[in-house]
């Protein structure tokens, strides 16, 4: 082989290999997303099935907050049957009815003071702990794939390989209001 040939052959080798090295590291940084979403999948089931044990907890003394138990029972039923895109949405409009639930709690004492009651309000601040856990973690993922698929050289490979940027979750305007807990004492 002459050496313009040898120089070629020896191009044409590292380009591959650097679009072979290229595209792994998309597809683990793609699968790396995945899984993040995952685990914010995985903490929203754990916080959609603490809200029966919630429910049951507080109805006997919540009852002129009947329609607001109704609904959250309702959200969960809805995001247990919901493809994953819809449930992101349902699960915020849970936790917004679940901190109210939580505040009309602090309005009875004798409810406040149930074992069960402060069982369901720490693991409910455990589960959301988690839940914030795995959302930084999904976006922390979904950062570091964006700036493969986004940066130069490496979005040539990309957009070959249809490798597109993914979005961050985030509260929109209404999740970043304070709930509404203004109940009447009974």
């Amino acid at each position: 082989m002459s050496p313009p040939l040898a120089w070629l052959a020896a191009i044409a080798v590292l380009v591959l290999l650097w679009l072979l090295l290229v595209y792994n590291t998309l597809v683990t940084k793609r699968n790396a997303v995945n899984n993040a979403e995952s685990g914010v999948d995985v903490q929203l089931k754990k916080r959609f099935d603490l809200i029966p044990n919630l429910v049951a907890a507080v109805k006997g003394y919540m009852t002129h907050e009947r329609a607001l138990l109704e609904r959250l029972t309702a959200i969960r039923a809805e995001a247990l049957a919901a493809p994953p895109a819809r449930c992101a949405p349902l699960s915020d409009e849970a936790a917004r009815a679940m901190e109210t639930v939580l505040a009309a709690v602090e309005a009875y004492p004798d409810l406040k003071a149930s074992a069960g009651v402060l069982h369901l309000q720490r693991s409910l601040a455990e589960i959301e702990e988690q839940l914030a856990a795995a959302r930084r973690f999904f976006n922390a993922a979904v950062t570091s794939y964006n700036d493969t698929v986004q940066s130069f050289p490496a979005s040539l490979v990309a957009g070959a390989f249809g490798f597109a940027p993914r979005t961050w979750l985030s509260a929109d305007a209404a999740e970043r209001r304070p709930p509404d807990a203004d109940f009447p004492r009974p």
